[in-house]
């Protein structure tokens, strides 16, 4: 067998550039981490007796887990700044973090106070990171049967969660390709899962713990303090932006039986113009998520600290792993 030297060449080269691309996207990052630990090592105000490393650490871990997360967010087609193949699982495990940030805030604050309330926003965390997860894993191991009756995977490999191609995929069916329609039990349990998780009303016990005077943040302040509220908000925009992501078609602009992309040539324009129109898209479905966890905030009240568990552990993750299972078992049938 004889083997061409250039097309091996070719194909290293290739591999090396697209390697070379995704560690760019993660390294450029550096200099704001950077940043976040300068200003929140340096002193301000710290307990007397209190753990001093892990009280400056904790609300950096907090907003660098945050940040971390916009590297797989896709504003348009090629407007990723990491497209990975787990793009999804790397947002989940990164967004892991943030609860050891919590625990570390409140353990080192040396007071009983704050500890107990970084134990009930990790719990809240971790209560809701579950059945999140489920759901994305859905979307994932979700088949799609293709024109030819074929059986074919939405995306590029088993187990692929590029948040790209999952968009690509919704794209190819317009309005009715959306996730939230072939997923809307998934769709429910990530939108309260994405709540809690950014501790929204009425989950936001760990920023409004009476009985515990302000939970994990009580010995907090100054810009330290501050941080913690910037995560908060961050997550909440993160948080809608995967919800645009994986559930209403991203970038991607339909409505039924009006063909806008050949009505305006949205498809046909490319350059900073076509950017501009993705970013713009994406933005818009994005604050549709953000007007409804501020209607919810306008309306319904705080839960209990052991209402909050169990809607998570005793609904949600059962739900979740229905929903699985359906979308599983569906797709097998359909062999």
């Amino acid at each position: 067998m004889i083997i061409d030297t250039t097309e091996v060449q070719t194909i290293n080269s290739f591999s090396t550039s697209g390697f070379f691309k995704e560690v760019y996207g993660l390294i450029w990052i550096i200099p704001i981490l950077t940043l976040i630990l300068e200003i929140t090592i340096g002193r301000t105000s710290s307990p007397s007796r209190g753990d001093i490393r892990l009280f400056s650490v904790g609300p950096s871990i907090a907003v660098i887990s945050v940040l971390l997360s916009y590297l797989v967010i896709p504003f348009g087609y090629r407007l990723v700044l990491a497209d990975l193949g787990i793009g999804v699982f790397l947002w989940i495990a990164i967004s892991s973090i943030a609860p050891i940030g919590l625990l570390m805030s409140g353990y080192g604050s040396n007071n009983k106070y704050s500890f107990s309330g970084g134990l009930r926003a990790a719990a809240q965390s971790i209560s809701y990171e579950i059945p999140l997860t489920l759901c994305v894993l859905s979307i994932s191991l979700r088949l799609e049967i293709g024109r030819n009756d074929q059986v074919v995977l939405p995306y590029d490999s088993d187990l692929d969660s590029s948040t790209v191609d999952i968009v690509e995929a919704q794209s190819k069916y317009g309005f009715w390709g959306w996730n939230l329609w072939r997923q809307p039990i998934g769709f429910l349990v990530f939108l309260i899962s994405s709540l809690a998780e950014c501790e929204r009303l009425p989950f936001d016990l760990p920023e409004a713990e009476e009985e515990l005077v302000a939970g994990y943040q009580t010995e907090y302040s100054g810009i330290k303090y501050a941080l913690f509220y910037l995560a908060s908000y961050l997550n909440l925009l993160v948080s809608s932006l995967f919800v645009t992501v994986l559930y209403l078609g991203g970038w991607n602009f339909s409505i039924p039986y009006i063909p806008i992309p050949e009505l305006f040539r949205i498809n046909q324009m490319a350059g900073i113009f076509g950017m501009t129109i993705d970013i713009f898209i994406t933005l818009a479905k994005a604050y549709l998520f953000l007007f409804i966890s501020i209607t919810t905030r306008w309306t319904l009240p705080r839960m209990r600290i052991d209402q909050l568990l169990n809607l998570g552990w005793k609904f949600l993750l059962p739900i979740s792993l229905g929903n699985l299972l359906l979308t599983t078992s569906s797709q097998l049938v359909s062999l």
